[in-house]
């Protein structure tokens, strides 16, 4: 985590209390909130990844 994610890209709670389950969980899944305004993204998978866009921030692959 770095000082500008101030939020869990998986649940939107805030960062600074341990997720042990949103990070397992994200080895296998895509962020579902942007992980610096805790907007809710649009996220789209394809066998070969996934996209997440958040409308302030942009586009995030993986």
């Amino acid at each position: 985590m770095t000082l500008t994610e101030l939020w869990c890209d998986r649940c939107g709670a805030e960062a600074s209390v341990p997720h042990e389950a949103c990070a397992s969980a994200r080895a296998l899944e895509p962020p579902r909130y942007c992980a610096h305004c805790r907007r809710r993204m649009k996220v789209q998978v394809v066998p070969a990844g996934w996209s997440a866009v958040c409308v302030e921030h942009g586009e995030i692959r993986g």
